[in-house]
């Protein structure tokens, strides 16, 4: 959920499905907090808005109720999703996937961030370092959801490029190296 948005608690959301129609009146959704605390909404009112949808949810009456509600992520439940076309994942179904690189784990997908690019980035957490990984269509050799495994093709030098910055090069950046 982005921002609150009128008076009488309604949320703004920036909608990730391409079922738009099946969020009506009367559905439950699971609130996911930054936190990872949930809780249950009902829809009580939604309706389109700038490529986005404003929602009204049962329970939610002001604008320091909404404000709770800012940043949280919404969630069908499991039992509810539709079935996904061939190809097509749930973003829930690959959070703590593998990632396998020629045959190797190299690490476990830790959240997925929509960056505004043609893929997904998967974030995926290496040691203690975090990297981003196009979940493009080139890369992808296929999914296992039963073996939780991400199989993938990276190009040679990706995680090199991709690697966090080292002391020394973040004081480089802001010119104060020693």
């Amino acid at each position: 959920m982005v921002k609150t948005q009128g008076r009488r608690g309604e949320v703004a959301l920036e909608l990730h499905t391409s079922l738009p129609d099946r969020f009506a009146r009367g559905l439950r959704l699971w609130a996911l907090a930054e936190n990872n605390q949930r809780h249950e909404l009902q829809v009580e009112e939604i309706w389109p808005h700038k490529g986005g949808a404003v929602a009204k949810f049962s329970g939610i009456d002001s604008i320091s109720d909404a404000e709770a509600l800012v940043g949280c992520e919404l969630q069908v439940p499991a039992g509810q999703r539709a079935q996904l076309e061939p190809g097509w994942d749930y973003i829930s179904d690959l959070v703590g996937c593998a990632l396998v690189d020629a045959g190797r784990e190299i690490g476990k997908v830790k959240d997925v961030r929509f960056s505004g690019g043609e893929a997904p980035l998967l974030i995926v957490v290496i040691g203690l370092a975090e990297y981003e990984i196009p979940y493009a269509e080139a890369y992808l050799q296929g999914v296992d959801l039963a073996r939780r495994q991400i199989r993938m093709s990276l190009p040679e030098g990706m995680l090199e490029v991709n690697a966090p910055l080292t002391e020394r090069e973040k004081q480089e950046q802001r010119g104060t190296r020693k």
